[in-house]
C-alpha cells in the first residue's frame, strides 16, 4: 500500500503545493476578484434597460415587475461588493448561490427551449452550476487574509 509520502510528483509539478499553500490568500483574493465581475456586465446590461429586463422577467412567468428587477439588481451589487471586499463573504456566497439558482431556474431552462436553442441554454445552464461551484468553494474556504472579514477579525 502507497503511503502519501511515498507518491513523488511529476518533476513539472513539484512545486505546485508550495505555490498553493504560500500564495493561498492571494489566490483567494483573485478568486474572489474574478467570480465578483461576473456580475459586472450583467448589471450594467439591466440597469441600461430595465424595463426590457423586466419584460424578459414576464415573458419568462416572474411576478413582480419592476420590484423583482431592482431586486435583482441589487442583489447582484450588493453580494459582488461584498466578494470583492471579502465582507461577510460567506453570507454573501451563499446569497449569490440563491441568486444564480434562481436565475438558472428562471433563464436556462435548456429542456424547455425550441431545438436550436437547445446547445447554448445547455452551455449557459452548466456555466451557471460552474459559478455556484466557485461559490461553494469560497463558502467553504472564506475569503482569505485580504479581506474586510480578516481585518475585523472575523473567523475567515
Amino acid at each position: 500500500m502507497l503511503l502519501r509520502e511515498d507518491v513523488v510528483p511529476p518533476r513539472w509539478a513539484a512545486g505546485t503545493d508550495s505555490i498553493a499553500n504560500g500564495g493561498s490568500d492571494l489566490i483567494l483574493l483573485i478568486c474572489r476578484l474574478g467570480l465578483a465581475c461576473l456580475f459586472y456586465f450583467s448589471i450594467q446590461g439591466k440597469l441600461a434597460d430595465m424595463e426590457g429586463f423586466v419584460a424578459s422577467l414576464a415573458s419568462r412567468g416572474v411576478p413582480g415587475g419592476m420590484a423583482m428587477g431592482y431586486l435583482a439588481v441589487t442583489v447582484e451589487i450588493v453580494g459582488s461588493l461584498a466578494i470583492v471586499f471579502g465582507l461577510a463573504t460567506r453570507y454573501a456566497a451563499l446569497l449569490l448561490i440563491l441568486f444564480v439558482i434562481v436565475a438558472t431556474a428562471i433563464s436556462h431552462r435548456y429542456w424547455d427551449v425550441p431545438p436550436e436553442q437547445v446547445r447554448s441554454q445547455t452551455t449557459n445552464f452548466y456555466k451557471n452550476v460552474s459559478i455556484i461551484a466557485g461559490y461553494l468553494l469560497l463558502f467553504l474556504t472564506g475569503p482569505g487574509r485580504f479581506s474586510l472579514d480578516h481585518m475585523f477579525g472575523r473567523k475567515t
